[in-house]
């Protein structure tokens, strides 16, 4: 499952409206069958990993990130029936898949075929993989990460505006990741004034995964933009599962506001300003308490000299 869950990595930012789900197929403990889902969403895990496997899918055992599909489409079988003519012995699914099209249909469908199906083997790490679209179907939205890089007192910026490098190369670059990661990137008026952010991809093989480049505006947007009126209207937004939020203070203000923030990746270089602007604006808030038991760290890392510190957003149904 780990190694589906692998493959399923690959295509985030790349398949939406699908999930980017993995699929392993085993036989007499060698894989015979490897398979992600395609850009656009074509093909489906399962029929890749199934046509490499070929004859060899009889009687094996077949690892998914996610339940196979169950309904039809004018773009391919659904998985639950290739896995069934493939002759599979059983199905390891990790999660269950919420698009009511499918729901546990796909699992049953398995089921009434004769073949064996466990659930819920490396779920906690498949719905990381799987995150943008658990987050569409549940919320109706697109997964969101704000990406914030600030001195250690919190300010990105000198206040005569300069901020070219706050953080080094390999903040950077990780932040370069990222946006290979998503299908959209954003930003505000005031950072897009002052900075003519590129948002492209300048790593070495993934220069060809610049995201959309959205600008967080009630007026028009510049050619090669998409202006976004508010926060909120990210739901409307077809194709993207996941956005990333770059700045400045204003926009990262307004998507905490009004809670569509899932994940902050903060990158902390280690020198200190004393002034200039912080690196989120005011949030409106009217007492500590409300500001505590949001967050949970997930992790952290040293790149270069600074520290990135990861932290996702606590909510009941996670």
């Amino acid at each position: 499952m780990g190694a589906a869950i692998a493959l399923a990595s690959r295509g985030r930012g790349r398949t939406a409206p699908n999930p980017s789900v993995g699929c392993i197929v085993v036989r007499d403990g060698r894989v015979v069958g490897r398979g992600h889902t395609g850009d656009g969403g074509r093909p489906h895990a399962e029929a890749g990993a199934l046509a490499e496997a070929a004859e060899a899918a009889r009687g094996a055992t077949a690892y998914v990130t996610l339940e196979p599909c169950a309904h039809q489409s004018t773009r391919g079988p659904a998985c639950a029936d290739l896995l069934v003519a493939a002759g599979v012995a059983r199905v390891v699914a990790a999660l269950t898949d919420p698009d009511p099209r499918t729901a546990g249909n796909g699992l049953e469908r398995l089921r009434g075929a004769g073949i064996a199906v466990s659930e819920g083997v490396g779920a906690a790490e498949a719905a990381i993989a799987a995150e943008g679209f658990l987050t569409r179907q549940r919320l109706g939205r697109p997964h969101v990460t704000l990406k914030l890089a600030a001195s250690l007192d919190g300010r990105i910026a000198l206040p005569s505006g300069e901020s070219r490098w706050i953080t080094g190369p390999e903040a950077r670059a990780h932040g370069h990741l990222w946006r290979a990661r998503s299908e959209a990137v954003l930003v505000g008026r005031g950072t897009f004034a002052a900075d003519r952010p590129r948002l492209d991809v300048r790593l070495a093989g993934l220069d060809d995964r610049a995201p959309r480049r959205l600008l967080l505006t009630t007026g028009a947007a510049p050619e090669g933009w998409e202006a976004i009126p508010s926060p909120g209207a990210i739901a409307a937004l077809a194709g993207i599962d996941h956005l990333l939020v770059e700045g400045g203070p204003g926009a990262a203000a307004a998507f905490l506001a009004e809670d569509l923030v899932d994940r902050l990746l903060i990158y902390r270089a280690p020198i200190i300003l004393g002034a200039g602007p912080a690196c989120v604006g005011d949030l409106g808030l009217a007492s500590l308490a409300a500001a505590h038991g949001r967050w949970a760290a997930a992790g952290s890392r040293r790149l270069g000299s600074d520290r990135l510190e990861v932290y996702h957003r606590r909510r009941d149904e996670n």
